[in-house]
């Protein structure tokens, strides 16, 4: 059992608005399957439909909670035992993410079969290895599965970032900053000088720096850093954050292409503390977000296949209809939270129960059971 809980308030709150901004930017770019237009928000440069920026960067958001947390709770396993269990860790991530990852890749499947949907076979080992972003890179994505790529780059980063704890936290933050720095770095040139190549994208994509920066916040805020703290919890810093997160709910906030996950990583770090400190300037700490942050895996998980069937019986006639747009935006919204919900109770709670009870060392009222 957990020698000490955690619990962190408001982050379920932040959990809950990158899955749900996840799933609305999905609905909308799946509009047009229900006969509905779906240039709401208009086009992109190269004339693609545009979909809510803080869903692209709500990835991001995800990448940076989960260093913060998992980072945090290895550095207060340490300090509590003298060492971190990495076959425990290990065990927790697969009692996690393996229940839910694996019955909704198996359904995925059998779904697109049934509908006779084009798989690409050999993309299918990439899956069940936790290397999706390899087919994500490359165009070959599976129906319905194009989301993975998130989950392997976590999975990914998580082989080794339990050793890197081994490490005294000042090394350890030390390597993390240094490998931030060349990973930026490297992205840049490759951006001005090499634009558009094969490691750029990887990097992009993988966006470890960003999940770096997290555990980066995580080691100082276990530190206690008091300019830290100072600086990222201040009334002033925190209402600039509730502002940036206006921008781009508003889809108002780029700098420049190449940059803006690392900024919204840093504003994220900003969100983090926002909520963590003793006197947030607006609380996400209520019933419904800690709700939605609960299940927000499922919610995630689940979405595009559910959009998917929900289009194959629901197709409007009027594609100007601002009702329908509405109901087709709240049907699938419901539709993904009921089976969220089912899936946790039935499917994920289950596998948690049994992680809380012989592998969890360090735990969390509600935050640390969910990562």
């Amino acid at each position: 059992m957990a020698k000490n809980v955690i619990y962190f308030k408001g982050l379920n709150g932040i959990r809950a608005i990158a899955a749900v901004s996840v799933l609305l930017s999905h609905i909308t770019l799946a509009l047009s399957n229900f006969g509905l237009k779906s240039n709401l928000l208009g086009y992109t440069d190269t004339g693609e439909t545009k979909t809510l920026d803080l869903a692209g960067y709500g990835v991001t958001i995800f990448f940076v909670l989960s260093g913060f947390l998992i980072t945090y709770l290895l550095l207060v396993e340490k300090e509590q035992t003298s060492t971190v269990s990495i076959k425990k860790f290990y065990w927790r991530r697969l009692l996690r993410i393996w229940p839910l990852y694996f019955s909704y890749l198996f359904l995925s499947l059998c779904i697109a079969i049934y509908f006779d949907i084009s798989v690409n076979s050999s993309s299918v080992f990439y899956y069940i290895i936790f290397s999706a972003n390899v087919p994500f890179i490359l165009g070959t994505s599976l129906p319905f599965l194009s989301h993975y790529w998130s989950l392997a780059v976590e999975e990914q980063f998580y082989i080794f970032w339990p050793f890197f704890s081994l490490f005294r936290v000042k090394v350890m933050l030390m390597l993390s900053v240094i490998i931030i720095i060349i990973l930026i770095w490297t992205k840049g040139f490759l951006h001005i000088y090499h634009p558009n190549s094969l490691l750029e994208t990887i990097i992009h994509v993988s966006r470890f720096h960003c999940i770096l920066i997290g555990a980066v916040a995580a080691m100082l805020y276990f530190l206690k850093h008091k300019l830290f703290i100072l600086l990222t919890t201040s009334k002033l810093s925190q209402l600039l954050t509730w502002m940036w997160l206006i921008f781009i709910a508003l889809n108002k906030f780029h700098i420049a292409s190449f940059l803006d996950n690392e900024l919204v990583s840093i504003f994220a770090v900003l969100l983090i503390m926002s909520q963590i400190c003793e006197a947030p300037l607006l609380s996400m700490e209520n019933r419904l977000f800690n709700f939605l942050g609960t299940i927000s895996f499922g919610l995630y998980v689940y979405h595009p296949l559910l959009i998917y069937l929900l289009s194959k019986v629901l197709i409007v006639s009027n594609s100007e209809s601002v009702l329908w747009t509405i109901i087709v935006y709240l049907l699938c919204t419901l539709l993904t939270i009921i089976v969220a919900q089912i899936s946790f109770k039935y499917l994920e709670q289950p596998f948690l129960k049994y992680k809380k009870k012989k592998y969890t060392i360090v735990g969390s009222a509600r935050n640390a059971d969910r990562l």
